[in-house]
């Protein structure tokens, strides 16, 4: 099982700077979004998080060194203007031979939904928690990351692919090849490792139809957060 987490939070996140100028640090049912996610990765057995950081940083780093946390956090800096890809090049060397399981620190899940991920681990390249619950009310139609599938594999990804069987949930577990892949590009971007990984059949899927999940983006997101995490507190 991997024990590591990487957590991307270098985002402007301006679609959600009404509610709040930092995008982690944004208040759902009472906690900031990143507490979320290290407090879920802890619950789901991961023993460290790397917390990848760009804008907004010194308000975040104040943030987590502000309270004590359930698993290792340590974190690296990278340029936010960069393709998310940069943002996880930043932790290559600080990941083991094991992998780790990569999210997007806007995309609110359930613990389960890490351990899934952590259970399955990243085979010889990667492998990606993805829903089949096509048409969600939660979900963005115009900014969800769309993906075509065949088996237990990857075919084709991308924001308005069609055709298309599933959407990306925003959770990963990853291998040295996906950072030696990352690594190749001019732009490195998360969809662009997962379209070359594909290429060479090693990119995989994890069935998470069964679990909910939310990307936190935008104001009605947000609200929808809201109610999710109220009523799970309840």
């Amino acid at each position: 099982m991997i024990t590591t987490g990487l957590l991307l939070a270098a985002g402007q996140g301006s679609r959600l700077r009404a509610v709040t100028p930092f995008k982690p640090l944004c208040p759902v049912a009472g906690r900031a979004l990143i507490d979320h996610a290290l407090d879920g990765m802890a619950a789901a057995g991961l023993t460290r998080a790397i917390v990848s950081l760009g804008y907004g940083a010194d308000a975040i780093a104040a943030h987590l060194a502000g309270r004590q946390w359930p698993l290792e956090v340590v974190t690296v800096m990278t340029d936010y203007h960069q393709p998310n890809g940069v943002s996880a090049l930043a932790a290559r060397a600080l990941i083991g031979p094991q992998g780790a399981v990569l999210a997007m620190c806007d995309h609110l899940v359930q613990p389960r939904h890490y351990r899934r991920l952590a259970r399955a681990g990243a085979g010889d390249g990667l492998r990606l928690g993805i829903d089949r619950r096509l048409g969600h009310a939660w979900v963005d139609p115009l900014d969800v990351t769309c993906v075509a599938t065949r088996g237990d594999g990857i075919v084709a990804i991308g924001k308005g692919l069609e055709p298309h069987d599933c959407y990306d949930t925003g959770i990963f577990a990853v291998s040295q090849r996906f950072f030696e892949v990352l690594a190749t590009l001019d732009s490195p971007s998360l969809t662009e490792g997962v379209r070359l990984l594909a290429a060479e059949g090693s990119a995989k899927i994890v069935d998470c139809s069964d679990l909910d999940w939310l990307d936190v983006d935008d104001a009605p997101a947000f609200a929808h957060a809201e109610g999710w995490m109220t009523k799970l507190a309840a």
